[in-house]
């Protein structure tokens, strides 16, 4: 077998097994399970033989042509290269730990063949992004992605809440589509191609036109804006987690919110300068924004979720600063601490009968101490504490920001902060301490096969910033990489040798962080911050009431001139146009059906008249 051909069966296996459940084993939820399971956990071992036999160096294209209609020529491709196939080993490893979860997690729901299909979706979708070679090719599964993730977060329907949450993330991200699609299309315009290979190297020869990119890369953003939650686009992410925990790890982890920043760091050859600079300053603002209003979330997987969206904000301030290399680091240090966290959060919630509250848990420690430990693995990772993998990625962006905007660089350190302190807030209110209720009370570890993917994904939370990543990176998206520590210890040093003001700020912005976590909520029996805070604290809480805001404008907008529409449909359209003109063609009619007497002489006399009345019109 060609081995370009493995690829193609990594990405079509997923389909498949979402095509068989849905077909032949809907009714066998075991079945439908180890089936999807074994796809995905094929791919991933698929994934690594490749590279074991390739290595990571860029190979040619494998593409057929899909559609060709004058000098219009569409592929659909794959295209390996240090970019995708790292992130092809991330998506398809992280996916496979959340699959072998779900087994556990999801037992005994109705739906339980459903969502296997469901999840196979999702991950095929997400494995056409990370390998497509051209525009259309991505879109297409950028927008299987959203479809997928619709029926995920909707995945209990018959709940009100989850099928407001799906239908709001669905919309909300079709506005950002609308501008990716309109970017697609201006680029298209500018170079004649929509492949990747092809506008860059029409970039490099000088000839693309060049006058559209600005308005291009703007375009394109609009898409990861919405993919990725940026402000203000960001507020349907934390209701997504009214679907299933472990659909929460997967769409805030390595797949969904990350295809946003992936695609930006694939196309990043198509973004100006200013372009760029908008870019930055909108990620920063986001990550600040998202870590104000998670220290005021009591809902264990909304805290999560308003965490993701601020490391989504990392990265994207990083890209703006022209470090896609080092937004790609932090996007896969954070699949595997994220999802180690959400699947933390997840053991936690089935312990507790499904309890979210951090306020009704306490005493955890004792009772689940794989999940305790593991969870607490990923927080120091968030926090960036070394030598967790996220010291390494988020040090990464901090020193870019040092070098490039003293302003972000001021932004990333207090948002290192927050982050420190509202983690910790989480582990001090909910593992520590005595039980604040009688499920917390009761609480045991779950089994094994929820606990061990919690292992494998601690494991690399602790050592994944260690393996080399933000090299790999960089030999495809840097012209010329800097070098790099060929040692382990050269590892662990590297950051302080090479950026030592960014990781000593790093460092004393997490043990500030960890220091107000510890005096205001290692002993506390409620939070003290709403009475400090006062009107911000309420503000804080209900998400600065951005969707009362988009509810008391957009949407009653919206309804507005629907309404608008409507009455003009109705009574102009329909009421003057239609029904006006079928009255007077039915009036002319009846008067018309007047003259149709059958009288012989009235006939004759008509004639007259009108041969009369043609006379005077010629004559005079």
């Amino acid at each position: 077998m060609h081995l370009d051909f493995i690829p193609w069966i990594i990405l079509f296996l997923p389909l498949l097994a979402a095509a068989g459940i849905t077909l032949f084993t809907s009714r066998h939820g075991k079945l439908s399970a180890a089936l999807s399971i074994g796809a995905v956990s094929a791919g991933f071992l698929l994934s690594l033989l490749y590279v074991a036999l390739t290595g990571w160096d860029s190979r040619p294209d494998s593409a057929f042509t899909w559609l060709a209609i004058g000098n219009l020529h569409v592929e659909f491709g794959l295209r390996f290269d240090p970019l995708s196939l790292p992130m092809l080993l991330v998506v398809t490893g992280v996916a496979s730990a959340i699959h072998i979860y779900s087994w556990g997690y999801m037992d005994g729901d109705r739906g339980y063949a459903r969502y296997f299909a469901c999840l196979s979706l999702f991950t095929f979708s997400m494995l056409g992004i990370v390998l497509a070679n051209n525009f259309l090719a991505l879109f297409i599964c950028w927008e299987l992605v959203g479809v997928s993730s619709y029926l995920l977060i909707g995945f209990w329907f018959e709940r009100p809440a989850a099928a407001e949450a799906g239908k709001k993330a669905f919309l909300t991200n079709r506005l950002g589509d609308f501008g990716f699609l309109l970017g697609i299309l201006t680029v298209w315009a500018g170079f004649g191609s929509l492949n990747f290979a092809q506008i860059s190297d029409g970039l490099a020869t000088g000839a693309g036109q060049t006058w559209c990119l600005t308005g291009a890369g703007l375009l394109i953003f609009c898409g990861a804006i919405g993919k990725s939650a940026q402000f203000p686009l960001h507020v349907w992410l934390p209701d997504a987690m009214e679907g299933p925990t472990p659909v929460s790890a997967l769409i805030h982890a390595a797949t969904m919110v990350a295809a946003g920043v992936y695609m930006l760091c694939r196309v990043f050859f198509i973004f100006t300068p200013g372009a760029l600079t908008l870019i930055a300053w909108l990620g920063g603002f986001t990550a600040l924004l998202s870590a104000v209003i998670a220290l005021q979330q009591n809902d264990i997987k909304r805290i999560l979720a308003y965490s993701t969206l601020s490391q989504l904000g990392y990265m994207v301030m990083a890209v703006g600063l022209g470090g896609p290399a080092a937004a790609m680091f932090h996007l896969t240090t954070h699949a595997f601490f994220k999802a180690l966290l959400f699947l933390g959060a997840g053991s936690v919630i089935l312990a507790l009968h499904h309890e979210q509250d951090i306020w009704r848990m306490g005493g955890l420690r004792q009772k689940m101490p794989v999940t305790f430990w593991t969870f607490m693995a990923g927080t120091l990772a968030l926090a960036g504490v070394p030598p967790f993998s996220g010291f390494y990625s988020k040090d990464s962006i901090l020193a870019l920001a040092a070098h490039h905007n003293p302003g972000l660089f001021a932004l990333g350190i207090g948002v290192a902060a927050l982050t420190t302190l509202y983690m910790f807030r989480l582990v001090f209110v909910a593992f520590l301490g005595s039980a604040k209720s009688e499920a917390a009370g009761h609480a045991r570890e779950s089994a094994p096969v929820i606990a061990w993917p919690l292992r494998i994904l601690a494991l690399l939370s602790v050592a994944g910033g260690l393996l080399g990543w933000e090299r790999l990176y960089a030999r495809q998206l840097c012209a010329a990489p800097a070098a790099a520590p060929a040692s382990f210890l050269g590892d662990l040093v590297a950051p302080f040798l090479h950026a030592p003001v960014a990781a000593g700020s790093g460092l004393l912005a997490v043990l500030i962080g960890l220091a107000a976590a510890y005096g205001l909520y290692a002993r506390a029996a409620q939070d003290p911050l709403p009475g400090m805070l006062g009107a911000l604290g309420r503000a804080m809480r209900n998400r600065f009431y951005f969707d009362e805001l988009y509810q008391a404008t957009v949407i009653r907008g919206h309804d507005f001139l629907a309404r608008v529409a409507d009455g003009f449909d109705r009574w102009i359209l329909a009421g003057v146009a239609v029904r006006g003109t079928h009255g007077t063609t039915e009036l002319a009619g009846r008067a018309l059906r007047l003259l149709q007497t059958g009288n012989l002489q009235t006939y004759a006399l008509l004639f007259a008249l009108g041969v009369g009345l043609i006379l005077y019109l010629v004559l005079f």
